[in-house]
């Protein structure tokens, strides 16, 4: 997909919906390996050990929630506090890093990022990378988008679209269920 096109693709999910966005599942990549790419911490380099890592080193201890957003994009903002929530009740089970894909969308930098995250009061771990290949990835069309990556490193389910609590429960607990 040329890079104009997906460029077009993602501001038309995540533009002029007032803070909501249709919501979807995408479940044809489930077993696939979860694809590596470098992470720069904005925070919670306690959590994933360290300030610049790779996600793959966060693969085996536990299963990730995978959530790439934007510092402009208003479905993302809205979801953010579902995200805090879902943060605070999982921790320990299921380990959530959202990772800013603004530079890559048009829909803000690293600063503007960091700027929401502070405004929203969010302590889960957050960052951005700098590979542009991400998107076509993880085929994120939309966003936000949240991955769901079982402790093995491979995907478990994909939601594109902002996700409630009452969603990011029901798909891990599925992914954590023996």
């Amino acid at each position: 997909m040329p890079l104009a096109l997906l460029v077009a693709v993602l501001l038309a999910a995540c533009g002029g919906s007032g803070g909501t966005s249709e919501s979807f599942t995408q479940d044809n990549q489930n077993g696939d390996l979860a694809p590596n790419f470098p992470v720069i911490m904005f925070q919670g380099q306690n959590e994933v050990g360290g300030q610049e890592i790779n996600f793959s080193e966060l693969i085996g201890e536990k299963p990730v929630v995978l959530n790439f957003w934007a510092g402009l994009c208003p479905p993302c903002r809205a979801e953010m506090p579902e995200l805090q929530v879902f943060h605070d009740e999982f921790e320990g089970r299921a380990l959530l890093i959202g990772i800013d894909l603004g530079q890559f969308t048009g829909l803000g930098n690293p600063e503007d990022a960091q700027e929401l995250l502070k405004d929203l009061g969010v302590t889960y771990p957050a960052g951005y990378t700098v590979d542009d290949r991400i998107i076509r990835n993880y085929e994120i069309l939309g966003m936000p988008t949240t991955v769901f990556i079982d402790a093995k490193g491979k995907i478990f389910s994909k939601w594109t679209g902002a996700i409630s609590g009452k969603e990011l429960e029901k798909k891990t607990l599925a992914m954590l269920a023996p």
